[in-house]
């Protein structure tokens, strides 16, 4: 850094001169020491230096970002670290599809027994005002052109 500025994070931790072109100051600010201190401990300085040296000036941001949450994830889980926060989404994502599977067959089911409940509900049950409605809505199907009797026919049976 300049002269006068306090070193980057990665400085003050290894305990070293921040230099004009310290390749670790615009990605890990003084204000911000956990940032470097954890990438520190899981990649090591030299393998974070060598890496962003490697990518072009415009990559760097979102490689030290990628390390930052890897490491994060390597200190929470150190066996399977991203993986397996990764692996824990999509098993949920997979339990709530079935959950919300499970709900749509319901509602259809639902839904088709409402449809069905007019004409699978017992005639011994309802009044004879009722099964003339059904029995009527049932003749409407008919026409005397084919030699269908009339829904007027129909209509005869129940006066």
């Amino acid at each position: 850094m300049g002269a006068g500025s306090s070193p980057c994070a990665s400085c003050k931790l290894l305990r070293r001169r921040c230099a004009k072109d310290c390749i670790f100051a615009p990605y890990f600010p003084p204000n911000d020491p956990y940032k470097f201190a954890i990438v520190h401990k899981i990649f090591g300085a030299s393998n974070v230096s060598k890496m962003l040296q490697e990518l072009p000036l415009d990559q760097r941001p979102d490689a030290v970002n990628s390390m930052v949450y890897e490491a994060s994830a390597r200190m929470r889980d150190p066996v399977y670290g991203c993986v397996g926060a990764i692996t824990f989404l999509q098993n949920q994502v997979s339990r709530l599809e079935m959950q919300l599977a499970a709900a749509q067959a319901e509602i259809l089911s639902f839904q088709m027994q409402q449809q069905a409940a007019p004409a699978s509900f017992p005639m011994t049950q309802m009044n004879q005002y009722d099964q003339n409605l059904v029995f009527l809505s049932n003749a409407d199907s008919f026409n005397s052109v084919d030699g269908s009797p009339e829904v007027e026919d129909y209509c005869s049976l129940w006066s």
